[in-house]
């Protein structure tokens, strides 16, 4: 049983009047104090979501006996919800090919603290980056994918994620397509990033492609995993503007910097419980 005092509440149901005053009168009964709470009514899909953080001040209540009421309390709504202890991280598996920048940032602000997660493994197609996680005591799990054996990695990776319990599978350059069936089995807990060039400038070598075509405006944009390749549910973006003067090689290093930024973004705000997915795209209370 937790014994935490403090919770995330995230709720989403069909548009109604009477949502907000009803979590509210809960939560206050329960012995609850709202600290921060967000909503937003999509007016286009008829759907509400809100976010609230709260902290038990009585003694008689727990996380636990909260939950336990909470779904015949809100059963006229049809609300699909979710309750986080803040004390509990989330069981992060990265995943990584040759490029060490976004794993570089995750580590270092994972070691800062910036990002409530445990992080459970570091699993790649190459060994390039094991010296990285090592260093952070990390397990590094090597699963080279060939044409022949993709469906076998892919197999040995979910039983990767069922033994360490992993909530949330992040592609920090990871340069392999993941199936179909893997995407399914992966949606809403896995996020990647690419960049924003995609899909103007498909294929190997896009900041020279851009460097050619003259661009004004680069960026990178971080989003959940759909079997659509880079169509998923954008959670966040980052850009920078450029000009004539910046050589293929400073594109690619300020794309390393679009990239570390909104991967990292992303991943906090999916750890802190800040995203809802509905449809193909999501709502982000910051």
């Amino acid at each position: 049983m937790s014994t935490s005092k403090e919770f995330i509440l995230k709720a989403s149901c069909d548009a109604t009047s009477g949502i907000v005053a009803s979590v509210s009168t809960y939560l206050a009964e329960h012995d609850c104090y709202i600290s921060e709470m967000h909503q937003f009514d999509d007016e286009e899909n008829q759907r509400f979501f809100m976010r609230a953080v709260c902290r038990i001040e009585g003694d008689e209540q727990t996380i636990d006996s909260i939950k336990a009421d909470f779904d015949e309390h809100v059963t006229s709504f049809n609300m699909t919800w979710n309750i986080y202890d803040t004390n509990e991280h989330v069981k992060v598996l990265l995943m990584v090919s040759k490029f060490d920048h976004c794993l570089d940032d995750l580590l270092y602000r994972h070691r800062k603290g910036e990002l409530p997660m445990e992080i459970v493994a570091v699993v790649s197609n190459h060994k390039d980056l094991r010296p990285m996680a090592e260093r952070e005591g990390i397990r590094f799990v090597h699963l080279p994918v060939t044409k022949e054996n993709k469906r076998e990695q892919e197999l040995a990776l979910l039983d990767i994620i069922a033994e360490t319990g992993t909530e949330l599978v992040v592609l920090a350059r990871y340069m392999q397509i993941l199936s179909d069936s893997l995407c399914r089995e992966l949606n809403g807990r896995a996020i990647n990033i690419h960049h924003s060039f995609l899909p103007g400038f498909k294929g190997a070598k896009p900041y020279h492609q851009a460097h050619e075509r003259g661009v004004k405006l680069i960026g990178a944009t971080a989003h959940y995993v759909t079997s659509d390749l880079d169509e998923g549910p954008i959670i966040a973006q980052s850009v920078q503007p450029v000009d004539h003067t910046y050589s293929p090689e400073r594109l690619v290093a300020v794309g390393r910097d679009t990239e570390t930024v909104a991967l990292a973004t992303a991943v906090k705000m999916h750890l802190e419980h800040r995203v809802f997915m509905h449809n193909n795209k999501s709502i982000v209370f910051k």
